[in-house]
């Protein structure tokens, strides 16, 4: 009898969580998922991490054929990966758009070669997209760009579906806040400040 009574007191238990969590939707996770390349990955972190309603975001290699790329793989090039930034995201607190925005401000989207001192398709800019609303959406904000005649040169930043994202190693991740003096020096000389001030200012 005992256990019968065990049993059931484990079943009213379970029903309740799970009326519970029904009732409350809020104590649902609604993360979504972004992923952007702009070139060093250790530079598109920062300005997507200080945003509210981001969780999370992780430097990695995407877009290439190359299974479990590694650094050495990716920065050789050939491997048709390019370095990216994955970023988690609650659509309810951050709208895909404001992270497009972002985006944008961040690089250099009429260089189809690299982005400022990294040369080559490795370190392309580039939206990847994992589901057709952000496809519109990718699409409709390039557009926009273009029409707003920021640059003086054709908006060439692809819009291509999401392949497997590959994390990249430890001492990538969060480089901007584990080796800030390294970080700082690479940024400044990397010419990707004083570009983006001269073209948006320091508000950027």
């Amino acid at each position: 009898m005992k256990k019968i009574s065990l049993l059931t007191f484990l079943l009213i238990i379970l029903a309740g969580s799970a009326f519970a969590a029904t009732a409350n939707p809020e104590k649902i996770s609604t993360e979504s998922i972004a992923i952007f390349a702009g070139g060093c990955f250790w530079c598109m972190e920062s300005p997507f991490e200080k945003l509210d309603g981001v969780s999370e975001v992780i430097s990695g290699y995407t877009g290439g054929q190359k299974l479990n790329p590694t650094y050495q793989d990716v920065s050789a090039g050939g491997t048709g990966h390019t370095e990216a930034v994955e970023v988690h995201y609650d659509p309810q607190q951050i709208s895909y758009e404001k992270l497009l925005e972002v985006f944008w401000r961040q690089i250099n989207p009429t260089d189809g070669s690299g982005q400022f001192v990294d040369r080559g398709d490795q370190y392309r800019s580039e939206v990847f997209y994992l589901n057709d609303e952000q496809r519109q959406l990718a699409e409709a904000s390039k557009k926009q760009l273009a029409a707003a005649g920021t640059f003086d040169k054709p908006i060439v930043t692809a819009i291509t579906p999401a392949g497997v994202f590959y994390p990249a190693e430890e001492y990538h991740q969060d480089c901007y806040s584990k080796n800030p003096i390294r970080y700082w020096y690479y940024r400044g000389g990397s010419g990707r400040d004083d570009f983006l001030e001269k073209v948006w200012g320091k508000s950027h």
